[in-house]
């Protein structure tokens, strides 16, 4: 005897049903979480290879005006962020005699690498959650699935394989569809996060980076020109 999909679909529970659901919606939304993710990181490593390209000459020059300029064509990118936010903050504290115009920076920008951080992470908990709550819930289907086998058995008053085979056959999909899910979502919320690791640390190399310029232009008499 052979049961289709929607054979199989048919003859599930309610409660069966909900749980088929429930593990199709996670996968919806665990999907469109690594889609965007993914799409922002692409655009992020190009729009800072961008970036970097074009200020360096203006690095060079000193010209801390045309980065700021530069920064503004960039307002999602992180690097052009968190450059034009260190000069701005440089150049406010610079003339103020009783700070340090570098130590303040560093501050700043410490704490703008953790909300950029925490903006680049957003949807991992989601995935995060997903992946590791979709076993469960396919579980949870698996011991609903038994259950119809066996009032299936006591239906018909035997233990014939037509009498158990829609049970047996909800529970597997239910199961299948659950590791399916939770797997999919570990697997690419793994590697996301080391995407987002080695942008973290590019990050922090770029800000150390920034400093030690700033404070360069400032030992040698630098401004803005």
């Amino acid at each position: 005897m052979e049961l289709s999909l929607y054979e199989i679909w048919e003859s599930m529970s309610l409660l069966s049903r909900l749980v088929a659901l429930s593990l199709l919606g996670m996968g919806v939304a665990s999907f469109a979480v690594i889609i965007e993710r993914t799409w922002v990181l692409r655009r992020t490593d190009r729009e800072s290879l961008e970036f970097a390209g074009r200020s360096r000459s203006l690095f060079a020059d000193g010209e801390a005006g045309g980065i700021l300029e530069l920064a503004r064509k960039f307002p999602k990118n992180p690097l052009a962020r968190l450059t034009a936010i260190g000069i701005q903050t440089f150049q406010a504290n610079e003339a103020k005699k009783d700070l340090d115009p570098a130590d303040m920076t560093r501050r700043e920008l410490a704490r703008k690498l953790e909300l950029f951080s925490a903006e680049g992470r957003r949807g991992m908990g989601l995935l995060a959650s997903i992946g590791s709550t979709a076993p469960f819930i396919g579980l949870f289907g698996t011991v609903i699935g038994i259950i119809v086998a066996f009032q299936g058995i006591a239906s018909a008053g035997g233990g014939g394989i037509a009498a158990v085979s829609a049970g047996i056959a909800e529970a597997l999909i239910v199961t299948a569809v659950g590791l399916i899910v939770a797997i999919t979502s570990v697997l690419f919320f793994n590697y996301l996060s080391g995407r987002f690791d080695r942008l973290d640390m590019q990050m922090q190399h770029a800000a150390g980076e920034l400093i030690d310029y700033l404070e360069g232009s400032h030992g040698n008499g630098g401004r803005d020109r």
